[in-house]
């Protein structure tokens, strides 16, 4: 055989030996039998990005070095990646690769245009990660499309159209799987979309269920809404949500109400905009809400991951769920009913005067947009954002990037055109030394603030802490840091050239502790 063949042959073998293992329901459920994996968004359905992974300490942390550096093809990457059998599994807009654990050679792409006339608007063209489930590995598409991949081979095996992006729906968040489905959330609220969480049948990309975040007439939640309003009622679905399989809910933020910034139009509180949903896995109805900012005019999506833990209420374990809102307040709610538990401000905020008994904020008057401006704290980008935070079970602590920057708010009029942006007004970000960030350590049952790492700017990037005792995070300036978890004392630093905008992961190569994060456009995987 000529050389050519011979290596083609070798490649082959070596990529069919690593890419034949299924990822079974059942290992992502029980994520802690297998540490050196990183099935799901989070590492567990919990919402935790914990790794029980111990072989890094505040010890050795200081020998960590970059083994290698995969480049993307796009200028900036927000991807969470998964792991799983000696390969790990990275997304851009619209594409997807597989890599080799070992180098990060690529086994195979995959990648399909993006239509010339997408826009996104009010968001940037990124894609946040991949699910996996059995021998398949979902990607969610810019122009809204769930696409399922063949995991050995990186060919389509079904694809299906979530929404028209025409009217400024999108996908950029990670699908979370859950037994049998994939369920995903939609992009898009600056274009007065009407917002809704959707589950497709892994196997076959059926749709199983859609719940409507914003509810139309003679739906539970309507009467919050006012006229037809609701029809561009906004209520995004942007980030991945968390899920307890013991009592089959789906847990998802709610993005902003449309438009962001004019509620004139719209009075009242806008369910299910700037809530947290707990829907039942089979069908996708509604077992509880909680509305962290009823009638917002800030832009304060409450589109994060919730993380699910159990804690002590009281003398009483309880199970929990805990939420650290862009509005600056940190929740922690009963997971079974919603029920509001304890709440704080864990960064700065001028808008409320705390939270009442229930929860709901006690809003100070006169801190609405208006035409001249009114400077309030936080900016519309929220205290946090996006980006994950982290629960570590050993320490029981909460794990937060925080942003500490404040804006002028503005309101203008809005009418409402499909396909272009609906906002009703802007901001004005104060910047220089009126911006700072931190990591902060967060008691998970309380909110009390158990220690800070200051940042010198607000952070884009998520947290990551492990059984190690670590707790490694990023900065705008390009700065991947490791930190205590115990004490927030820096112990580790390395300067990326990039901005690190994405969530960090650990797993292990051939029983050894890895960590990886992306940094522009540039994915670094660390080992000692």
């Amino acid at each position: 055989m000529k050389r050519s063949s011979l290596f083609l042959l070798a490649s082959f073998l070596l990529v069919a030996s690593f890419l034949t293992a299924q990822v079974r329901y059942e290992r992502i459920a029980n994520a802690d039998n297998e540490p050196g994996n990183w099935l799901t968004y989070s590492r567990n359905s919990l919402g935790h990005r914990y790794s029980p992974l111990n072989q890094i300490t505040p010890a050795n942390v200081t020998g960590l070095k970059v083994k290698w550096a995969y480049q993307f093809p796009d200028p900036r990457t927000e991807v969470s990646p998964i792991v799983a059998d000696g390969v790990m599994y990275v997304t851009g807009p619209n594409s997807a690769a597989a890599l080799d654990l070992q180098t990060g050679r690529p086994f195979w792409k995959w990648s399909r245009p993006i239509p010339p006339d997408y826009q996104s608007i009010g968001f940037g063209r990124v894609n946040r990660g991949p699910a996996i489930l059995d021998d398949k590995l979902f990607v969610a598409t810019l122009d809204c499309d769930l696409v399922a991949l063949d995991i050995k081979s990186g060919q389509e095996r079904w694809s299906t159209k979530v929404a028209d992006y025409k009217p400024g729906y999108s996908l950029t968040m990670a699908p979370l799987v859950i037994p049998g489905k994939v369920v995903v959330g939609v992009s898009g609220g600056e274009a007065g979309i009407r917002g809704f969480i959707d589950a497709y049948d892994a196997k076959t990309g059926k749709r199983a269920w859609r719940f409507w975040t914003i509810p139309g007439p003679g739906e539970p939640g309507h009467e919050s809404w006012s006229g037809d309003a609701w029809k561009t009622g906004g209520g995004s679905t942007w980030v991945t949500g968390s899920y307890d399989p013991q009592l089959n809910l789906v847990y998802w933020g709610v993005g902003n109400p449309g438009p962001d910034w004019n509620g004139d139009d719209r009075p009242g509180d806008n369910l299910y905009t700037c809530s947290l949903v707990a829907l039942e896995g089979d069908t996708g109805a509604l077992r509880w809400h909680f509305q962290f900012t009823p009638h917002d005019t800030h832009d304060w999506d409450a589109t994060h991951v919730p993380v699910l833990f159990e804690g002590e209420v009281r003398g009483k374990k309880r199970k929990l769920i805990g939420v650290a809102n862009r509005n600056a307040f940190y929740y922690a709610l009963d997971r079974e009913t919603g029920e509001f538990i304890a709440g704080r401000a864990y960064a700065k905020q001028t808008w409320a005067n705390g939270l009442d008994d229930r929860g709901r904020p006690m809003v100070i008057p006169g801190n609405e947009p208006s035409e001249e401006g009114k400077l309030v704290w936080p900016n519309l980008n929220g205290a946090t954002v996006w980006f994950s935070p982290s629960y570590s079970p050993q320490t029981g602590l909460f794990y937060v990037a925080v942003r500490e920057v404040g804006a002028t708010y503005f309101k203008r009029e809005a009418d409402f055109k499909p396909g272009t942006f609906f906002a009703g007004g802007g901001e004005q970000t104060l910047g220089g030394d009126d911006e700072w960030g931190a990591i902060r350590a967060l008691e998970a049952t309380t909110g009390r603030i158990a220690w800070e790492f200051r940042l010198k700017s607000a952070p884009w990037a998520g947290v990551l802490s492990t059984a190690g005792g670590l707790v490694f995070g990023g900065t705008n300036e390009g700065n991947f840091f490791a930190l205590d978890a115990k004490t927030g004392k820096p112990l580790w630093d390395f300067q990326t050239g990039g901005q690190v905008a994405a969530n960090p992961i650990a797993f292990n190569i051939d029983g050894r502790q890895h960590i990886a994060v992306s940094a522009n456009r540039v994915l670094y995987v660390f080992g000692l």
